[in-house]
């Protein structure tokens, strides 16, 4: 859709990825995409599912070169916000460019990495700065460390926002520690969880469904909860789809009201987006 005019708030799908496989990539990726995902096609899926918006994640494998995401901002700026991949020593000048672009946040894709200090002064100097832009840090990682990061982070007054339930592998055991450190981290009104990829912590209906109800709990509400498809689902492409992700969606919350709220009503609160219309 090109409409200089935006559509219609119908709902918003907070995490996808698109990418072409000839682009330029970041040594010792974990992942190379033998296929393209253009941002038509993640406007389509949008389309055909009744979503009205989206966000696009930059993909860990093309690093901090956001260019090709940028352009897909720039083609569909009434439909489409944004989360970069930044060094910590990013510019106030680079920092804009993004923003006018429609990115609203930064990423801190953290599988497979070793910690950094996020209490060290140059991310304390960095969250500070988006703090005072009014962005996000989204972060992925698995929820036995998650406890460790999200803390630092947030003494700099910057909302955090966790990936994928917070990739509990095969669902959320309240009877762990670590577990327990995630579920009081949600307590807090400025940390956010998506509802999305269970898949990747091996995680059915049934678990996401137990999942649901302790964050919800913590939370105090579906207030903080948002949805993505995480399309293309890279490397579980056998697995799921677009469609399967939505399904997934519905079991997990089958009520029409409480779905608008993780929908419609929290992502345009986070992201910014016009929810009058």
């Amino acid at each position: 859709m090109t409409s200089l005019h935006p559509p219609a708030f119908t709902g918003v799908d907070t995490h996808a990825h698109i990418f072409r496989q000839d682009l330029a990539m970041i040594a010792n990726r974990r992942y190379s995409p033998r296929y393209n995902a253009l941002v038509e096609q993640y406007l389509d899926h949008l389309d055909h599912h009744g979503f009205s918006h989206g966000v696009l994640i930059q993909p860990s494998f093309l690093g901090t070169d956001n260019h090709f995401m940028l352009d897909a901002l720039r083609r569909y700026p009434q439909r489409l916000r944004a989360v970069a991949v930044v060094d910590v020593d990013v510019s106030e000048t680079q920092l804009d460019e993004l923003a006018e672009a429609g990115v609203v946040g930064i990423r801190l894709n953290l599988i497979g990495k070793a910690l950094a200090d996020y209490s060290g002064p140059s991310w304390i100097a960095l969250f500070h700065r988006l703090a005072l832009r009014g962005w996000q840090v989204e972060i992925q990682r698995g929820i036995d460390d998650l406890a460790l990061i999200v803390s630092a982070i947030r003494a700099c007054g910057v909302t955090v926002v966790i990936d994928h339930f917070g990739l509990p592998t095969g669902g959320i055991d309240s009877g762990n520690p670590d577990h327990l450190a995630f579920l009081e981290l949600l307590s807090d009104d400025g940390v956010w969880l998506k509802l999305s990829a269970a898949y990747r912590s091996q995680s059915d209906l049934a678990q996401a469904s137990h999942a649901l109800g302790l964050v919800r709990d913590a939370c105090g509400g579906l207030q903080r909860l948002i949805w993505g498809s995480d399309w293309p689902n890279t490397q579980f492409e056998q697995q799921t789809d677009y469609t399967r992700q939505v399904a997934f969606l519905e079991g997990l919350l089958p009520d029409a009201a409480e779905r608008a709220h993780v929908l419609k009503d929290n992502p345009a609160k986070l992201f910014g987006f016009d929810i009058s219309r």
